[in-house]
């Protein structure tokens, strides 16, 4: 195990749950715009990660998809799968509950979308920086490791994006699905119960890595537009 991946490992453990706390801040905060304080009320629009953390989302299966190939050698991990504590709503405090229930909904992994475009718009200024410094600047290694950060960033946030929009309950795709459902369809699809966690974990990873996978192929082909000029 080199002790660069480990150190990346964390970098990118310490993003996620940057990342999941700000998913939740943003449901709560939206919520609370929109009429219901519960969220509020329980200290929950706060980026204080103690108050979304979520023993096997937050922590377990995040450190074993993180941690675990650097002492398996591969052959434990791979999908990043991580969620945070529920943001507690009571949709009947909201004057629209379709309308505020979905603005509610999207508002976590549109912060997710808008966190990787700043590390994207980041990324990009420091490729500019980076070109016009002189080749034995001692800024070198700091930037290099600037850069990295950014890099993960991007790739936590577009995977928590991709992740939370899958129509699979309990992820925030199946709140925004569920209000157009028919009602036998309703009772059927909100008693799915710890099948969606099965299927969140084993259907959704293979979904995310395929979407993930044109998505930073873009984003990597900008960045080295910017880097070469």
């Amino acid at each position: 195990m080199q002790p660069s991946n480990l150190i990346i490992a964390i970098f990118e453990f310490v993003l996620l749950i940057f990342s999941l706390s700000v998913h939740e801040c943003a449901h709560a905060w939206m919520a609370s715009r929109l009429g219901d304080q519960t969220a509020r009320l329980q200290g929950r629009v706060t980026l204080n990660p103690m108050y979304h953390v979520d023993p096997i989302g937050t922590l377990l299966f995040p450190a074993l998809m993180i941690f675990g190939p650097l002492f398996s050698g591969g052959a434990m991990g791979g999908f990043l799968i991580g969620w945070a504590k529920p943001t507690p709503v009571i949709t009947r405090n909201f004057k629209n509950l379709v309308r505020d229930d979905t603005l509610v909904t999207v508002a976590g992994p549109v912060s997710n979308l808008l966190l990787a475009l700043a590390a994207f718009v980041a990324l990009t200024g420091i490729i500019i920086a980076e070109g016009r410094l002189p080749e034995q600047s001692s800024l070198a290694t700091n930037i290099q490791a600037l850069e990295v950060l950014c890099e993960l960033a991007i790739q936590v946030n577009l995977a928590l994006f991709f992740f939370n929009l899958l129509p699979i309950p309990p992820l925030d795709g199946s709140h925004i699905l569920r209000h157009w459902l028919p009602y036998r369809m309703l009772n059927a699809y909100d008693s799915m119960g710890m099948f969606g966690y099965v299927l969140m974990i084993f259907v959704g990873g293979p979904i995310v890595r395929f979407l993930m996978g044109p998505t930073m192929g873009l984003i990597y082909y900008a960045l080295n537009h910017v880097a070469a000029g």
